[in-house]
């Protein structure tokens, strides 16, 4: 089972695609409402996969909170972990470029997600989780960063779970970067499955050459770190091997809302289905089944880019684009 602990977040995304400064009509423009969040965009995108998946979260009160729970559920996300929280649900204005790239304004002061206490999260946690993916802003945000760090250390030592983490960076959100670069670093550091984005690397490591870092990032703890360059050749490196190259499939691009989390997801669903649930097991998988595993991460990813908002495929669309 798959545990996914973090923020939940409404995207509030251009209606229609069209960019938020657009005046010609003379109307303001229109945003429709998606339920949205890292670790909300991959719990319901590997439950779509089939895998049983548990969303451990902070949930604000109102309209928006009632909306993210019962995505969730309609999903078939388990809801249990789910707590109720008073503070209110982060908010995404996004903005889209001409290629559906997407940019975000953040409004998430005082909000649910970060809040996170020791008790809470031992009170939450599913006990048969046997992976486990924390990231993005909850887990570099205090006060709850910290009891999230030492709920990753605890899983790690006891080995009952893979460890998944992707920072996830969102710079215009970060008060004391110094701070987030350390607790990245510690976070990757403790985890055995690290994806990472070219953007975020770049931002955590100016000028890092994108083979380097994953092979040295790979040196420092994890069992694979996952290195994703849009729609660009995808990089995985393991200890002491080689960088293996996978190019991801070409798609018409909607958006990109959401891409990021439904690859983790497309690769925790094939880890799951495939049975490899330990670091050794991950360190010692065949190169050509890891490479079919990325393979498919990546399909679940571009299929997401052709929908708006994030909105990633289901296991009957995943086989049937295999072709």
């Amino acid at each position: 089972m798959i545990t996914v602990c973090g923020e939940l977040v409404i995207d509030l995304i251009p209606s229609g695609g069209q960019p938020p400064d657009d005046r010609t009509s003379g109307a303001p423009p229109q945003y429709t409402a998606f339920p949205g969040g890292n670790a909300l965009n991959v719990a319901v995108a590997a439950a779509r996969l089939g895998a049983a998946t548990h969303l451990m979260s902070r949930v604000g009160p109102g309209p928006f909170g009632a909306l993210l729970r019962e995505h969730a559920a309609g999903n078939g996300v388990a809801t249990d972990a789910m707590l109720s929280a008073p503070e209110p649900v982060s908010l995404a204005v996004v903005e889209l470029a001409e290629q559906g790239s997407a940019n975000y304004s953040f409004h998430t002061v005082g909000a649910a997600d970060w809040q996170w206490t020791p008790a809470e999260l031992a009170a939450a946690w599913p006990a048969d989780t046997r992976i486990v993916h924390v990231g993005s802003i909850s887990s570099w945000t205090p006060p709850g960063s910290a009891a999230i760090a030492d709920l990753v250390r605890r899983v790690r030592a006891e080995g009952t779970a893979l460890v998944s983490f992707d920072p996830n960076v969102r710079p215009t959100l970060v008060a004391d970067p110094d701070a987030v670069r350390a607790q990245v670093t510690e976070l990757r550091r403790v985890a055995d499955i690290v994806k990472v984005s070219a953007e975020d690397l770049a931002w955590l490591e100016p000028g890092a050459d994108l083979d380097d870092a994953a092979t040295r990032w790979a040196a420092e703890g994890p069992a694979l770190v996952v290195v994703t360059d849009g729609g660009d050749t995808l990089r995985a490196a393991r200890p002491g091997g080689t960088v293996l190259r996978v190019q991801p499939p070409s798609v018409t691009v909607v958006d990109t809302v959401g891409a990021g989390d439904s690859l983790a997801a497309g690769l925790f669903a094939g880890l799951a289905r495939t049975g490899v649930l330990t670091s050794a097991q991950l360190r010692d998988l065949p190169e050509a089944e890891l490479t079919a595993l990325l393979g498919d991460a990546a399909l679940v990813a571009a299929l997401a880019c052709t929908r708006a908002g994030a909105d990633p495929p289901s296991l009957a669309e995943l086989e049937a684009a295999r072709g």
